[in-house]
């Protein structure tokens, strides 16, 4: 695409652009670009730091989990706003976690003493396009069309009571996601629209992500109407170039046989979970209600590109989640379903918008 040329579109007077893009300038942020190998450090760092490791889980039965994560809109018959993820996580076993990790948990002041602490690895993608991917040139007053590849690495502390998670995230917005091959690859395969505005979307940028988040078990699993039930409120912030928000909200969970968890795992921004679990029997389940609420003061996605000229609309301050779901364990197996219902993320944005999450998770 060519960043240099780009023409105001006169939305009052129905004017066409000449370009998809609108030119205004954006205020540079510093962004240390060598940041980009941290992640993949960490993964290459995992057989040398198996030498120094956490000691045993006193219970000795901790184990680590991968997960698959899928979250799509197709769920609702919907392909708009953020229309899809896709993860792939492993987070390990108290007993393998790297000394580097354990030294950073118990040094952070916020952390929870005394925990078990674990290391997390992920490779994600995410996608999100204006309402109709039919057009080649979509209204300036749409999202635009953007994609985010990354890889994550974090640290979480679990008391059994609080869990504190902290992560950092680095990665590729633009092109360079390969976010429209991916859609048009898809969409070619299951015969549904074939998106033509992804000459528009986010040009190249490097992003980066750090994520905060504190849940805790203020009522721990009691007794109820023959079964269990716990409440887990939560806050976090988040940090970077992506995103910049404060969050707070709460989930309720209600079943039998209650895993050692807190929820399932999500892409961010959304409720925590966790991508481990501790099963109390070989089988149970479990049904959950959350809401999140972010005070938003920076998402790219919206807001556009940070130090070029792109497309962006106006952004609602404020938005939250309400997420509604179920889980099911059977010995080593975890399987989730949620949905998600997520108010207007921006002014010109028609309604809420729905979206689904599978989430499966194996320990190991």
């Amino acid at each position: 695409m060519d960043g240099g040329q780009a023409a105001w579109t006169d939305i009052s007077n129905n004017r066409v652009p000449d370009s998809p893009f609108e030119t205004r300038s954006m205020p540079r942020r510093p962004f240390a670009l060598s940041l980009i190998l941290v992640p993949l450090l960490g993964w290459a760092g995992l057989p040398a730091a198996a030498q120094d490791r956490a000691p045993a889980s006193p219970s000795g039965g901790d184990k680590g989990a991968l997960s698959l994560l899928f979250e799509n809109d197709i769920f609702y018959d919907a392909d708009r706003d953020y229309t899809n993820g896709v993860g792939i996580a492993y987070t390990t076993a108290p007993a393998d976690t790297p000394r580097w990790a354990i030294d950073a948990a118990h040094a952070l002041p916020f952390f929870t003493k005394g925990g078990e602490v674990r290391t997390r690895f992920a490779l994600g993608q995410e996608m999100f396009t204006p309402p109709d991917i039919t057009l080649p040139n979509p209204p300036l007053t749409d999202r635009p069309y953007a994609g985010f590849l990354y890889a994550s690495i974090g640290v979480a502390a679990d008391s059994g009571v609080h869990l504190d998670q902290l992560q950092l995230t680095l990665g590729m917005i633009g092109p360079a996601s390969l976010a429209d091959r991916t859609q048009a690859f898809v969409h070619g395969i299951v015969g549904s629209r074939t998106p033509k505005g992804w000459a528009t979307q986010l040009r190249n940028e490097p992003a980066l992500v750090i994520n905060y988040e504190r849940a805790w078990k203020v009522v721990p699993p009691q007794s109820l109407l023959g079964g269990v039930f716990d409440i887990e409120p939560h806050y976090g912030v988040a940090l970077g170039n992506v995103y910049d928000y404060v969050n707070i909200g709460a989930m309720a969970r209600f079943g039998f046989n209650l895993p050692k968890d807190y929820g399932p795992m999500r892409i961010q921004p959304s409720l925590p979970g966790s991508d481990y679990f501790e099963p109390t029997a070989d089988l149970g389940a479990y049904v959950f209600a959350g809401v999140d609420g972010r005070a938003v003061g920076r998402n790219l996605f919206l807001d556009g590109n940070s130090f070029v000229a792109s497309r962006s609309v106006s952004r609602m301050n404020l938005v939250g989640d309400v997420t509604l779901g179920a889980a099911l364990t059977f010995r080593a197996f975890r399987l989730a379903f949620s949905h998600v219902i997520r108010s207007r993320e921006y002014k010109t944005q028609s309604d809420d918008s729905n979206f689904g999450a599978v989430n499966l998770s194996v320990r190991f």
